[in-house]
């Protein structure tokens, strides 16, 4: 795990002390080590800080060359079956003089030989990279197929100071002097509905993510990005699916997971797991102790609202795989710490409040170990979320009614002061701990109602703000996959086009983003079994009857799991991976919240509705309303802005 950084410039502009100061900037993702190349001729350079995790040796050191001086590279993640490919390449008789056993040397002679189209095809594995051919005088980028590791580009400034810039994250970008960081304020209203920023966008202007399982080649020539596709997870997930018997189906899957996570625990440094005591993380954990010689090391976060705690859960699984496991419990004093941290620790505007004990829980890792396994993924692929079955079961109950009947309805419903439903309904519906209370909770289930397809349920479950056009100021939404841009449906069930929708928005957007920004910033290399391609095509052959059946959940994780794990430990009530962010707001962080909330402060923010806000941030206070998922989206936005705007 590392980080890099480079640009291609058509003035030939730019030396090593350039390259230097971008990678400085992601000195948190690779304190290891550091390089730089630069060919002032060509108008290139590359520059890459390092995390030693195979081979921590000089003979995994970056940028690196191939053997035969064609290809430079940088790179961050890992190819889990290196060694298979140089096994394949020496077996061909076109191996090069190993220097070393690092994957990168393994990926950059695979160029050599196979080309890299060719070699990235054949790579199982997280990452992102650069790479420029000397011989063409071409840039290709790469990013892995789910989207695990980050990849930003574009072109930035005027005239001769008109440069590609590239790199793992903005910061690096910002640090080139063409890199104008003018905010988006279209990327702000996507912000402001999901919690992140969604698809290929990125928060400034000019500059994009490049999307999971893509190519792109750039040349001076040829300066406009040409981005192609190597592999697809909407291919993956509308495969025919199985016909293979129960039994056979747990057996393979049993086998492939085995596979995926021996490749994973491939490592020169200590290696752990995050342990929620959940389905997907006690599976990652059971594989790992039954291939491990020694006590796998494992980490949990709990809280001290019972509602929202897993931790006890966590360290019965724990106890009973024999793991060496350590715990620690959120306080408020951890909140007061980490919160100011937040926009410096992601970079862009990011709003998922499990954040906190994302970065809490990859600290307590890495004070022990270099790599961290972790769970991700289970929900996206095998039917996790609650979601799924409620809004399928929902779509089923809606296409009885006719869509102009549903909007009266839900209309009727909405009419009505939430104060009224509350009054009404108390009697009937127990308000749990940190959720919205029943006036609010009807509102948003006549919203739904009202929804014409299974598209726009999905968009209105996932939405913080239903209508985030109404707080930003004088801008509009643009498309994207869940905003007219989707992929075309062939003959999905509901259920299954939630779960596709996810797999290529919420999944890269949201949760791998937030993990590996988390994770990062304390220099911990964390693995998603999970996410191994070979996992996520199983997956998608698999009927939903294997996903979801007699309406529990990942029913093929959960057979594979209770062949390590006793059922009684694991059979309970999902919970996610929620926090208690409302009752944080009303609580240790109100003053913080207040401080940001301020009328003049929104003002000088000149993006948003000051009046909407301040209503909403009332409302919620009152405990009338629970407003703590949407005002979370104005804050983290509002701190980012804060610190970006902070003179350097």
């Amino acid at each position: 795990m590392c980080g890099f950084a480079g640009f291609l410039s058509p003035s030939g502009a730019g030396d090593e002390r350039l390259i230097e100061a971008m990678t400085d900037c992601l000195r948190h993702r690779g304190p290891d080590a550091s390089g730089a190349w630069v060919d002032t001729q060509a108008g290139v350079g590359l520059g890459h800080c390092r995390l030693s995790i195979v081979d921590t040796s000089p003979a995994g050191h970056q940028p690196m060359k191939a053997g035969s001086g064609r290809y430079v590279l940088v790179f961050n993640g890992e190819i889990y079956n290196h060694l298979d490919l140089r096994a394949k390449l020496e077996g061909e008789g076109r191996a090069p003089d190993w220097r070393g056993h690092s994957d990168t040397e393994t990926l950059v002679a695979g160029f050599d030989a196979w080309g890299i189209a060719k070699t990235v095809s054949h790579a199982i594995g997280m990452f992102a990279f650069a790479v420029w051919d000397r011989q063409e005088r071409k840039l290709t980028l790469a990013r892995d197929r789910m989207g695990e590791k980050p990849l930003y580009y574009g072109w930035q400034g005027q005239g001769v100071d008109r440069t590609f810039l590239f790199g793992s994250e903005l910061r690096a970008l910002q640090a080139h002097p063409s890199c104008e960081a003018a905010i988006d304020r279209g990327a702000v209203v996507q912000f402001m509905r999901y919690g992140h920023v969604s698809g290929e966008q990125a928060i400034y202007c000019g500059l994009q993510r490049l999307a999971p399982g893509c190519l792109a080649e750039i040349s001076l020539n040829h300066p406009n990005a040409v981005v192609r596709p190597y592999w697809s997870a909407v291919e993956a997930a509308q495969q025919p699916k199985t016909e293979a018997s129960p039994k056979e189906t747990v057996d393979a899957l049993d086998t492939l997971l085995q596979d995926a996570v021996a490749k994973q625990m491939l490592a020169d440094v200590p290696l752990g797991a995050f342990l929620s005591g959940g389905i997907d993380s006690s599976l990652i954990v059971a594989l790992m102790a039954a291939q491990s010689k020694q006590p796998v090391q494992t980490f949990a976060i709990g809280f001290r609202e019972p509602r929202y705690n897993e931790a006890q859960f966590a360290a019965r699984v724990a106890a009973h795989l024999g793991t060496q496991h350590t715990e620690l419990y959120v306080e408020d004093a951890d909140l007061r710490d980490v919160v100011p941290m937040l926009p410096d620790i992601y970079d862009e505007p990011f709003a998922d409040a499990s954040q906190i004990p994302t970065f809490l829980v990859s600290k307590l890792a890495k004070a022990n170990v270099g790599v961290a396994l972790s769970g991700d993924g289970g929900d996206e692929l095998f039917c996790g979320y609650d979601r799924y079955r409620q809004g399928a079961a929902l779509m089923r109950r809606l296409e009885a009614v006719p869509a102009a009947l549903r909007g009266t309805m839900a209309a009727m419903i909405q009419a009505l002061p939430a104060r009224v439903w509350d009054q009404a309904l108390a009697p009937l519906r127990k308000v749990q701990t940190g959720k919205e209370p029943n006036g609010q909770w009807m509102h948003r289930m006549a919203d739904y109602g009202a929804s014409a397809s299974t598209d726009v349920l999905h968009q209105k479950l996932v939405s913080r703000w239903r209508s985030p056009e109404d707080l930003v100021l004088e801008e509009r939404e643009p498309q994207g996959f869940l905003s007219g841009l989707a992929p075309q449906r062939r003959g999905e069930s509901d259920a299954e086009r939630m779960m596709l929708l996810d797999q290529i928005t919420y999944l890269p957007d949201g949760i791998l983003t937030k993990v590996d920004r988390a994770a990062m910033q304390v220099s911990l290399e964390t693995r998603a079994p999970l996410l191994d391609h070979r996992v996520v095509e199983f997956a998608g052959r698999l009927p939903m009857s294997m996903k979801l059946h007699n309406n529990k959940s990942k029913w093929a994780l959960r057979r594979v799991l209770y062949r390590y794990v006793p059922v009684e430990l694991i059979e309970r009530p999902k919970m996610g991976f929620e926090v208690p962010v409302g009752i944080w707001l009303r609580g240790p962080l109100r003053d913080w919240a207040e401080d940001l909330l301020q009328p003049h402060r929104l003002r000088d923010s000149d993006l948003l509705n000051v009046e909407l806000v301040r209503r909403t941030w009332r409302e919620h206070l009152s405990g009338r309303f629970n407003w703590g998922l949407p005002l979370w989206n104005v804050l983290m936005f509002l701190s980012w802005q804060r610190t970006a705007m902070r003179p350097s």
